[in-house]
């Protein structure tokens, strides 16, 4: 169909100049290289504009911006009052009560000494509540980080061989961890990993297989405190006012379960205690940074992959909780601080900390104002540290798997894997690739595999983008999907396509074929209908953010297979950058200005009005499809 291959289409400008109103699209004036590179980076690494609060500001103001930046308190501490102060020490003394029990029980999941986790409940908060933005985030170690630390190094050195190495291996990975920071199913696949390694704690076992290990008075105090955790977080989402239940229930646990073992010596018949812990604040662990080439690989990996998950998570903590107070988390000033507080820690007897959300649930429900309940936490860990710690001597091992236990079994969301599988399916399958790989491989594996389909998923968006065929909202200028619109009309002789992504090499080749295609299924419904022969093709250019050369070279290839099919081909509303490439590489001199249109409802207008003004000669019978490689 369409016109004959020798009649030349008339000139758009014949309809330009008898409809005034519409307008050309503008080709943006030239910039200098170096203006358009750093708009460009700036565009790229900072769209939120962090600088923009210094503009036009005198020296000093500068500073003290500078400072404000760098450390929050600095803002919002002259503001801070009495009352402020009432409701973030009850706040803080609340998550404390939760990050004592917590800290012992997740140093464990890393294979790391239990007084490191109390450690790491004191100097990382109080670095975080003067570089933090977040009012509600409480700071601590978090179970899956534990876990993938305590995995990741397991694989480069013994923590029960070479105890010492693999603490400062600990310390040496959370060190990049501060450097390096700036996953759904991932997490449940996790807990459930964590669930069946603390149930051999609760059962009193040390191996799965071996049968004679079992320990029933262990078997039933785990039952009884995990029992006890459920119930207490049960009521507490039943009822928010009683979130101080679940709060306080791991150190209760503690507390019961320290007071049985000691009245009833149950350490002589089978119930394992934590034992001495030393007393006294945070060592300084900045000589026992490992830097051994045979090792710093492995805590180099350790710690980036650890980060960025802690990051990821605190993160997204901080901004739900936000979201709930309507105020803005700043993700840079997050990265910062999420970055030196763990580099502080790491030369401070810490390991790895981040915003885990049930203690930061904690915090919220408490009431608390700002950051400073987070200070008031690390001063009651401190008063821990330095007074409370031979309290723990007897406290059964089972109370703290019973409490990591109960903990990880809030990450296995399975309602949010529903969600997933209605939502998207592509999801779901990640999601549950994740679950799987952790569950019956390990956590690098899992990692692996969700990183690996969320990639492929990129790429296929890129390399296989949309193209839609438009037609006509009745009653109105306004040209949609007709996938989705059912009620759209097409436009007798046009043939209306949208490309939705950018154009690159990546998808050049996809998109030259399937225009071709397009046009080969248009044509044959409208030789088989009897409709008017297809005469114009309009290209929908909105969507398309950029082009590259590949991506002119398919547009030059399109161009000529319009053409040796006879027909004429327009485009629509093409962006500033994919105009000026257009204008550089001489495609529009190619295809003639006249025929790029502002909207698809111009272009239409112009080819109807042409269509209507100058009749085809004779009809392309379209026996001869050309070929989309010509």
């Amino acid at each position: 169909m369409g016109v004959n291959a020798d009649l030349i289409h008339p000139s758009s400008n014949t309809y330009h100049s008898s409809a005034s109103a519409n307008h050309r699209v503008a080709i943006p004036p030239p910039q200098p290289f170096v203006t358009s590179l750093k708009n460009t980076l700036k565009e790229t690494f900072f769209p939120d504009d962090p600088l923009r609060q210094f503009k036009n500001q005198p020296p000093r103001k500068r500073a003290i911006l500078g400072l404000q930046y760098l450390f929050p308190i600095f803002e919002w501490g002259p503001r801070y009052t009495w009352k402020f102060f009432k409701a973030d020490l009850i706040a803080g003394i609340t998550i404390a009560s939760l990050a004592i029990p917590q800290g012992i029980s997740y140093a464990k999941l890393a294979n790391l000494p239990p007084i490191l986790g109390l450690y790491s409940s004191f100097v990382p908060p109080l670095v975080y509540a003067v570089m933090g933005s977040s009012r509600d985030l409480a700071v601590g170690t978090v179970a899956v980080g534990s876990l993938l630390m305590g995995s990741m190094l397991g694989g480069v050195v013994n923590a029960n061989e070479d105890p010492k190495l693999y603490l400062h291996l600990a310390f040496t990975a959370t060190f990049f961890a501060g450097l390096f920071e700036a996953a759904l199913g991932f997490m449940g696949g996790a807990a459930t990993v964590v669930c069946l390694q603390q149930l051999k704690g609760i059962l009193g076992l040390d191996h799965f297989t071996h049968a004679t290990d079992w320990r029933w008075e262990s078997a039933v105090l785990g039952c009884v405190f995990l029992f006890y955790l459920l119930l207490a977080r049960y009521f507490s989402k039943k009822k928010a006012k009683l979130f101080w239940i679940s709060a306080m229930a791991p150190l209760t646990s503690v507390i019961l379960g320290s007071v049985l073992v000691y009245f009833t010596h149950a350490e002589k018949h089978g119930v394992q205690v934590i034992g001495a812990l030393k007393k006294g604040i945070n060592p300084l662990s900045i000589m026992d940074l490992n830097f051994d080439s045979r090792y710093l690989t492995g805590a180099i990996r350790t710690g980036i992959v650890t980060g960025i998950i802690a990051l990821a998570e605190g993160i997204a903590v901080g901004r739900s909780f936000a979201m709930f107070k309507n105020y803005h988390i700043d993700g840079n000033k997050e990265m910062i601080a999420f970055g030196m507080m763990n580099i502080a820690g790491s030369c401070t007897s810490c390991y790895l900390t981040a915003g885990p959300f049930s203690r930061s649930a904690v915090n919220f429900n408490a009431g608390c104002k700002t950051a400073v309940s987070n200070i008031v936490m690390a001063l009651a860990v401190m008063i821990t540290l330095l007074f409370l710690t031979p309290l723990f001597y007897y406290t059964p091992l089972v109370v703290l798997s019973s409490i990591i236990m109960a903990a990880m079994l809030g990450l296995i969301d399975y309602e949010a894997a529903i969600h997933l599988w209605h939502v998207d399916k592509f999801d779901f399958v990640v999601c549950m690739s994740a679950y799987v790989g952790v569950v019956f491989a390990n956590i690098e594996i899992g990692l692996i595999l969700a990183i690996g389909l969320s990639i492929m998923r990129v790429l296929l968006f890129v390399a296989r983008p949309r193209t839609l065929v438009l037609g006509n909202i009745p009653d109105s200028k306004v040209y949609r999907s007709v996938d989705q619109y059912q009620n759209t009309s097409n436009v007798p002789g046009i043939l209306i396509l949208e490309i939705d992504a950018p154009i690159y090499f990546a998808n050049s080749n996809y998109l030259r074929e399937r225009i071709s295609r397009w046009i080969d299924d248009e044509e044959d419904k409208l030789k088989s209908s009897g409709e008017i022969d297809l005469q114009y093709v309009i290209i929908d250019m909105s969507a398309v953010g950029n082009i590259d050369t590949s991506g002119i070279s398919m547009l030059d290839e399109v161009k000529k297979i319009v053409d040796r099919r006879g027909l004429k081909l327009a485009m629509a509303n093409p962006g500033a950058e994919v105009m000026k490439k257009l204008n550089k590489s001489k495609f529009l001199e190619r295809i003639g200005q006249e025929w790029i249109f502002l909207t698809v409802g111009e272009a239409v207008e112009a080819c109807n009005y042409m269509l209507q003004t100058y009749k085809p000669k004779a009809a392309y019978d379209g026996s001869e499809k050309c070929s989309s490689n010509v």
